[in-house]
């Protein structure tokens, strides 16, 4: 029988949920795939993967899939690896350089500088490189491990600014000159404005994939990835260069990995601003794969 091919995102943020399928007891059952955030909605979108952890807006540009259940990467207030870096305050920026391996928090950036900071910036796609980005942009959205790096980075060496901002000295990023830089969370600024979470990445299956198994067989590798959080976050530390404790920390207390009914209607609004701003199609419903309990007929 062939295997399912599972297309995963390469972020430490992810590890938690496919532990089982790495290390667990259902290593070797699927064909895993590791790559960004948009080469997995691409592969999912192009047949080249059966189920992908995809970014939340993908689900509403790919046709025919479901959502399994209950899982997630989402954030309830501050998240540390979805960061906006300015060298102006947010509010006086006319450029933005976004990450190309983020499809969510571009989105999430477009309708925070609608709809939160009233700006309307010239925006362009570019690699994660925040020295380049900034040489070429007045702001820059990083994701992912990028991002963390500057979060943990800039602990000791930053202060607060107005609401919602981290000022630092460009020195302290390793880039050239002594300006200041304004760091936002972008999850913390949605939070502010909504006050609700956002959802950043779901699994997303083809619909005759998506059989009670296997959304068992998902559910049982996020659960056994929360159960060995201490263990991926040792092992980030060696491969990231940045320590354990705030590793663990940003996985236990700025990651959520639920589809809660919080997190189900942040998602739902953030779905209903994307279309207002004309960023997708009117928004379709959340279509769920069956779980085991409701498939199991006695």
């Amino acid at each position: 029988m062939t295997k399912l091919r599972i297309s995963i995102v390469q972020y430490l943020n992810t590890a938690p949920l496919v532990w089982g399928f790495t290390n667990g007891r259902l290593l070797g059952k699927y064909d895993l795939s590791f790559t960004v955030p948009s080469q997995c909605a691409e592969q999912l979108r192009t047949g080249k993967a059966d189920v992908a952890i995809i970014p939340a807006i993908e689900y509403q540009r790919i046709d025919d899939l479901v959502i399994l259940p209950d899982m997630a990467i989402a954030s309830k207030n501050q998240v540390r690896s979805l960061l906006i870096i300015a060298k102006k305050p947010i509010e006086q920026v006319n450029s933005f350089a976004l990450d190309r391996s983020s499809r969510s928090t571009q989105t999430l950036t477009r309708i925070l500088c609608a709809e939160r900071w009233k700006i309307a910036p010239q925006f362009f796609e570019a690699p994660p490189d925040l020295n380049a980005m900034l040489e070429q942009a007045g702001a820059a959205l990083l994701i992912g491990d990028p991002a963390l790096r500057i979060a943990v980075g800039i602990e000791k060496d930053s202060w607060p600014g107005a609401e919602g901002q981290t000022v630092c000295q460009a020195a302290t990023l390793g880039l050239a000159g002594s300006e200041l830089l304004y760091v936002y969370d972008v999850v913390g600024e949605w939070r502010s404005q909504t006050g609700l979470p956002a959802v950043l990445a779901v699994w997303a299956a083809q619909r005759d994939v998506a059989s009670p198994e296997v959304t068992a067989d998902f559910l049982t590798s996020r659960d056994l990835g929360l159960s060995r959080i201490a263990e991926i976050s040792f092992d980030a530390a060696r491969d990231l260069g940045l320590p354990q404790p705030a590793l663990e920390s940003y996985l236990r207390h700025n990651i959520d990995f639920s589809l809660d009914e919080e997190n189900r209607r942040g998602l739902e609004l953030y779905f209903a601003h994307a279309a207002k701003l004309g960023l997708i199609p009117q928004a379709k419903p959340l279509e769920w794969a069956a779980a085991k309990a409701e498939a199991v007929e006695l």
